[in-house]
């Protein structure tokens, strides 16, 4: 094992016992214990570090290694401390173990992302320490809160230590699995997201008692209704310019990739996908809609005259919050009317360029350890603190690199899923990139 393994190892497993679990109340996270671990970690190895608290126990922790040229650029790499929750009886491994095993590391957020923000942590110690004095600048951010929005995170940030957080450029998550195909290899870069938006839609019925249900008005069974048919309307495909540009690059066969960019043949294109990437095609070309929550009744022998549904709703680059509304009177009909929306997160999509140095750098970066991949800009179905810098227009990509043994199916179900875990070679990769990217853009 190589001293790069055997670093960024240790601390992906510290990171993830330390069990950061975010389910979105204020006060979950206490992302200070990353921070602490973060912030010793690189301690004297020469950069400038800064804790930030948006609110008790939710930190955030910048290093900044000063370029020697005030005109050159700064990079930063930007990852969560951060990670979802978890049920253990659905894993096959203690999920906040952090268990090495046969060169895999398992645990909440060893892909998403606690792989990467320990990966860019040694990248950023290690040419800190190296004594290498860059003429741009490199800034590590380890940032709190990016699995609940980035409220009490990234977004806090921006509004309250703006000077701190100007950079030219940003990676973060995600990109960087390698996918074979009959025209090559390619390796996805993550230059844009969806646009969140999450909402409450509040059912009303009738209360009564649950001894006569018959002619009842009962929220619960309306909600069912509604839940039923906001999960099987298929709403119209939206096509961009990013998603033609993909479609075109991953080499499909020419019937695919016509019905992929055909907005009345697109799912005839979709059910000819594998299935690793069916999910990601459907997303990336629609507004969907994701029941996930739902709240109602106090009683067993009381009708309920209320349920509260929350829905994950992400809109298309091109989509705004009109399209949702609209999306609900289609989808709804006639319950519209007894159905209250309430939105609870919204933003829009974003996208980056990639006339940049940055794209330049990272592609050249990826390509030099896997010569015979071609590198596309994609979109990203989830959202990411990359957005805060998009909006900006600051370029944000999303890119890591992971070894051969790591399959796009397997990595799409580790996210937010059971049994998350990567291989010490996607780390040491993911490190080496980063390095090969800063020295390219800053050295």
């Amino acid at each position: 094992m190589s001293e790069v393994d055997a670093e960024v190892t240790d601390l992906l497993q510290r990171l993830i016992r330390n069990g950061c679990i975010n389910d979105g109340t204020p006060d979950s996270g206490q992302e200070i214990r990353n921070a602490e671990l973060l912030a010793d970690h690189l301690h004297g190895s020469g950069v400038e570090m800064q804790t930030y608290e948006s609110r008790p126990g939710r930190a955030s922790v910048m290093a900044r290694l000063e370029g020697t040229d005030p005109t050159a650029p700064t990079l930063m790499l930007m990852g969560h401390t951060d990670v979802v929750p978890v049920a253990a009886e659905g894993w096959q491994r203690d999920p906040l173990g952090g268990e090495l095993v046969d060169g895999v590391v398992w645990g909440r957020g060893a892909i998403d992302m606690l792989n990467l923000t320990a990966s860019m942590a040694v990248a950023t110690r290690r040419w800190a320490a190296s004594g290498r004095r860059p003429r741009g600048t490199l800034v590590f951010l380890g940032v709190a809160d990016e699995e609940a929005g980035g409220g009490l995170g990234a977004g806090w940030l921006m509004d309250n230590a703006a000077d701190a957080m100007r950079c030219d450029y940003v990676i973060t998550e995600n990109g960087g699995v390698l996918q074979p195909g009959a025209a090559g290899e390619r390796l996805n870069v993550t230059i844009g997201e969806k646009g969140i938006c999450w909402c409450r839609l509040r059912v009303h019925g009738v209360p009564g008692h649950g001894s006569r249900p018959l002619l009842a008005d009962n929220a619960l069974v309306k909600a069912a209704e509604v839940v039923t048919r906001l999960a099987s309307y298929r709403p119209a495909a939206h096509i961009t310019e990013a998603w033609r540009r993909w479609v075109a690059g991953m080499g499909f066969d020419a019937p695919i990739a016509d019905a992929l960019v055909d907005p009345a043949r697109i799912w005839e294109g979709i059910e000819q996908l594998p299935r690793e990437l069916a999910p990601t095609a459907h997303a990336l070309t629609h507004l969907t809609v994701s029941p996930n929550v739902i709240h109602g009744g106090s009683k067993t022998n009381v009708i309920p005259g209320r349920v509260d549904l929350e829905v994950d709703i992400r809109k298309v680059p091109g989509q705004t919050d009109e399209d949702v509304l609209e999306l609900f009177d289609t989808a709804l009909g006639s319950l519209r009317g007894d159905v209250e929306v309430e939105f609870l997160q919204r933003d829009v999509p974003t996208v980056s360029p990639i006339d940049t140095p940055l794209w330049d750098a990272v592609t050249r970066a990826a390509t030099a350890v896997y010569p015979e991949a071609t590198c596309l800009p994609s979109l990203t179905t989830g959202g990411t603190d990359a957005r805060f810098f998009r909006m900006r227009g600051i370029p944000a990509y999303g890119m890591a690199l992971y070894s051969r043994a790591m399959t796009l199916g397997q990595y799409s179900a580790m996210f937010h899923g059971n049994d998350e875990r990567v291989d010490q070679e996607s780390l040491r990769l993911t490190v080496e990139l980063y390095d090969a990217v800063a020295k390219e853009l800053l050295a």
